[in-house]
């Protein structure tokens, strides 16, 4: 899962960093409305956007104006100090998908994350399953006919992505950047490493990451 945080006070942004990270997303920081438009515009592979609305160059709506205009439907979750019924209108009006006032539970922010992330998916619960292989999104958990998966962080990851995308071809420039934070040195070598390693893990079952040259991975079950 790959996020935006478009927050201008410090403290909070390093707060939400670290909680959202902690739950296995790759997340990415902008201080000012003026940087989160021009990363809008230049990333696809967001997979979430967490918009406060009071920012300095470019107001929060704005942004969101902006990010919609261009036909964008990234969900989007506001964070604001202003709890008045107008601005949750507004922002509602705008486009946004869900609404928190400061001060929040982070606890909270999570669940609210997990259910917009899961709604873009068209899932229903926080489980994603392929055949024997179930992926728990919430708890970061992978079972295999039953039997939980050893996967490092990263290989969670890959499989989230190719879970997400299933029947569909991922490409390596794809996995980096729904995986890689700004900053984060990944090579195509190292996303075929892990892919090894995955692999490795997962095809004991009947399912199995196929490789087409030129195009990248796609997971799908091996035919009885």
């Amino acid at each position: 899962m790959r996020i935006l945080i478009a927050e201008d006070d410090g403290v909070l942004a390093d707060g939400l960093l670290r909680a959202l990270r902690g739950a296995g997303a790759a997340v990415d920081h902008v201080a000012s409305g003026s940087e989160a438009d021009a990363a809008l515009m230049t990333n696809k592979e967001f997979d979430l956007l967490i918009l406060d609305l009071g920012l300095p160059k470019m107001h929060g709506l704005e942004v969101l104006r902006k990010l919609r205009a261009r036909g964008s439907s990234l969900p989007v979750l506001i964070l604001t100090a202003a709890d008045s019924v107008d601005e949750r209108v507004k922002g509602l009006d705008y486009g946004a998908d869900d609404y928190m006032a400061k001060p929040f539970s982070l606890q909270e922010l999570e669940a609210r994350v997990r259910a917009l992330v899961r709604r873009r998916m068209g899932g229903a619960s926080d489980s994603i399953k392929h055949g024997p292989l179930t992926y728990d999104q919430a708890g970061r958990v992978a079972m295999l006919d039953g039997r939980m998966i050893d996967l490092s962080a990263r290989e969670l990851g890959l499989l989230e992505v190719l879970l997400q995308r299933v029947g569909r071809m991922v490409s390596k420039d794809q996995l980096v950047e729904r995986l890689c934070e700004w900053g984060e040195e990944v090579s195509n070598n190292a996303i075929e490493v892990y892919i090894h390693r995955l692999r490795k893990k997962i095809e004991k079952g009947s399912i199995r990451i196929a490789t087409v040259r030129g195009l990248g991975y796609c997971l799908e079950k091996i035919p009885g």
